[in-house]
């Protein structure tokens, strides 16, 4: 199985911490050079010293943006794509705030948009021009295993998980002819800051301690226990591997067999 990836460029959104920084260190184990993205600087250069380097020509570097900002967003990673081009994107973004669908203001459903699914989309448009002359690039988003069985209380996260895996449904057919493939990872119960986020909102929510309610969530899964990080990371990284060329258009379940849906 051929997981190299020695000579290639990988930009690795939200990767300061949790699945963004898992796939990080998972991808430059197989050789890659690992560009970190994330809002904060220094948990990013915390981030950056935890990647591994394989051979002798790899490099990390990071670069610090604001989903939200745009303009500076497009302006940075067109500097990243320029200095190496960028063969895997990783779009990764913590999720919106818990709550019911019918009570969000549009506020709430603008920034969820604009910071997932429009900042993908300007990330994209910087690297596909090299990713095309390159003959080979790896679009993988991280999204939820919201778009097969929405979850409830994340009315927001749901609307917008949904559009982003549309979006890159539609894309691996466009982007397909020139050697791109574009898929989706759905984590499950995963230990990250989001998972915490989660725990203390439904304990506040029931008026449970928070440990009965992992267990009421652990009950679901049928592995009985939340992923690592890295877990999620290592399918990231084979989907970017030239391993899983052939792999295109698909979401990615990788939730403990959590889902009851095919």
């Amino acid at each position: 199985m051929n997981l190299d990836l020695t000579g290639k460029h990988a930009l690795v959104c939200g990767a300061s911490q949790g699945i963004g920084r898992a796939a990080a260190i998972e991808l430059a184990q197989l050789g890659a050079h690992i560009t970190l993205l994330a809002r904060s600087r220094e948990p990013l250069e915390a981030a950056l010293l935890a990647l591994p380097t394989v051979h002798a020509a790899q490099s990390h570097a990071l670069v610090a943006a604001d989903m939200n900002d745009h303009a500076t967003l497009r302006a940075k990673v067109e500097d990243v794509a320029a200095t190496r081009t960028v063969n895997i994107l990783v779009n990764n973004s913590g999720g919106p705030p818990g709550g019911p669908a019918h009570t969000a203001t549009l506020d709430d459903f603008r920034i969820a948009f604009n910071q997932h699914l429009i900042a993908a989309q300007i990330v994209l448009q910087a690297v596909l021009d090299g990713m095309r002359a390159a003959g080979y690039g790896r679009v993988i988003n991280v999204i939820s295993t919201s778009v097969k069985e929405p979850i409830r209380n994340l009315g927001v996260s749901n609307t917008i998980r949904g559009a982003m895996a549309s979006w890159a449904k539609t894309l691996a057919s466009e982007l397909g002819p020139a050697g791109i493939t574009v898929n989706n990872v759905l984590p499950g119960y995963t230990k990250t800051q989001r998972l915490e986020q989660i725990l203390g909102e439904r304990a506040k929510a029931t008026g449970k301690d928070e440990a009965a309610v992992a267990a009421t969530m652990l009950s679901t899964v049928p592995l009985g226990r939340f992923a690592e990080a890295s877990e999620i990371g290592a399918v990231i990284a084979f989907l970017a591997s030239p391993a899983a060329g052939y792999v295109n258009g698909i979401n990615v379940p990788v939730d403990g067999g959590r889902m009851q849906s095919l």
